[in-house]
């Protein structure tokens, strides 16, 4: 297996934003390979303990292997985020981080099946077994349905056109590998001198679909506010506009002031006051400034959210 390499984003303005201590108790509900962990583990010496996730084997082999030196202090766990709170006690946490970009080693891994430039199966599974592949959907959705997936959780604007193209194709035979697709999203759509290629929206749709990302961001956004600590810290860090669209809502529903009785519409006679139960850290999401974007131009559409729980 080639090494798993991840290059952090943002790992300072997290750090910073966090603020670890020693003592303190941490989750990295995306551990990856570790570089966001170790820092915060660095940080909190000489006793925070921190807590692992990772649904992918493989990152938590190489996650592993670069927290081994803080013995004790680290815990790793393999599976979804969105269980964390079978893992940790509700209001246990000092500061939590999630970075939801898929990592250097995990793209570049063809029999991953995550990106166009390599040639490989048309899996995109980020556990890697287990559910419906990319090429389960492809082969599987009606023209409607595809387009629906495209342009929800791609933003794609020739979803119809694609849609029709790749059902049209399968009926001559399977559409079984990522360049098989990328070609055919580049007849429906040619690239015409555009930087990025025309099925970058098409794989991000799948693999949101695959494994469910954004309901699984959902669930692990309320789990995490479970589990911190009132003044505690979360920091999530964004790469589309489909994650984006989960962390506002959560952040209007944690920052309003008042509630609204489960089952009822949030309406104005439904509303009862209450006080406000997060507190932004930045008043707009931090963005890699010049020097990162020029190491790592992978880094050029994250955004970072920082945020605080208020007590009572």
């Amino acid at each position: 297996m080639a090494a798993f390499v991840h290059t952090p984003v943002l790992l300072r303005e997290v750090v910073g934003g966090l603020q670890p201590r020693a003592g303190g108790h941490y989750v990295d509900m995306t551990v990856g390979g570790g570089n966001h962990a170790e820092a915060i583990l660095e940080a909190s010496a000489p006793d925070g303990t921190l807590l692992g996730v990772d649904c992918d084997p493989e990152a938590l082999a190489a996650a592993r292997q670069r927290l081994a030196r803080f013995g004790n202090r680290v815990e790793l766990r393999e599976g979804s985020f969105a269980r964390l709170g079978e893992w940790v006690a509700p209001g246990s946490c000092d500061g939590i981080v999630a970075d939801l970009g898929v990592s250097a080693h995990q793209l570049e891994t063809a029999g991953r099946g995550f990106s166009f430039l390599h040639d490989g199966p048309l899996d995109m599974r980020l556990s890697g077994a287990g559910g419906p592949t990319a090429a389960d959907l492809v082969n599987r959705m009606s023209a409607p349905e595809l387009a629906h997936l495209f342009a929800t959780l791609g933003d794609e604007p020739r979803a119809r056109a694609i849609a029709r193209a790749i059902v049209r194709e399968r009926e001559r035979a399977p559409i079984v590998s990522t360049r098989q697709l990328a070609a055919l999203v580049e007849r429906v759509a040619p690239r015409r001198g555009q930087t990025t290629h025309p099925a970058t929206r098409v794989f991000l749709a799948l693999r949101l679909a695959v494994n469910d990302e954004l309901g699984v961001l959902e669930q692990g956004l309320q789990a995490a506010w479970r589990a911190l600590r009132p003044l505690g810290r979360l920091a999530v860090i964004t790469f589309h506009g489909g994650e984006v669209r989960v962390v506002r809502r959560f952040l209007r529903e944690h920052e309003r002031a008042y509630e609204v009785p489960p089952g009822q519409a949030d309406v104005p006679e439904f509303r009862r006051p209450c006080s406000p139960r997060l507190r932004r850290l930045t008043r707009r999401p931090v963005v890699p400034g010049t020097a990162e974007l020029a190491a790592n131009p992978r880094a050029r559409s994250a955004q970072l959210w920082l945020m605080e729980k208020l007590a009572g």
